[in-house]
């Protein structure tokens, strides 16, 4: 086995409804559905755990980014989201200055929960 991150663990408030949501995002970005609660790429595995926990701000990760195939899967990703009605942040854009390489293209938004997820492609990684 690989170094890496080996799994992450999300709560969630509706199983149902965020198992909805994150099979068509997975289906979008090629990521594989393993149970009925997870989902894999490569060696990472993401999950989710519905709870019932008193939602409240907290320190942690701001989001997750998750790397796209190519621009197309972020396009079909913004459709998907604006259909939904899912809250965006910013996107489908690409990015400029110094602190993206070139061609970056990226979307922002909030999942069910409104954790805060991206999803970006950059040619040259």
């Amino acid at each position: 086995m690989r170094v890496g991150i080996k799994h992450i663990e999300f709560w969630v408030s509706d199983l149902k409804k965020s198992m909805t949501f994150y099979e068509k995002l997975f289906e979008i970005i090629g990521w594989k559905k393993v149970k009925f609660n997870s989902f894999k790429s490569g060696e990472t595995k993401i999950y989710f755990k519905e709870v019932n926990v008193l939602k409240r701000d907290s320190l942690g990760p701001r989001h997750i980014c998750f790397h796209a195939k190519n621009r197309e899967d972020i396009n079909n990703l913004g459709e998907f989201l604006r259909k939904g009605n899912f809250k965006l942040i910013r996107g489908p854009v690409e990015m400029t200055g110094k602190l993206y390489s070139k061609g970056y293209y990226t979307i922002d938004f909030y999942d069910p929960d409104m954790y805060i997820l991206e999803v970006a492609y950059a040619p040259k990684k």
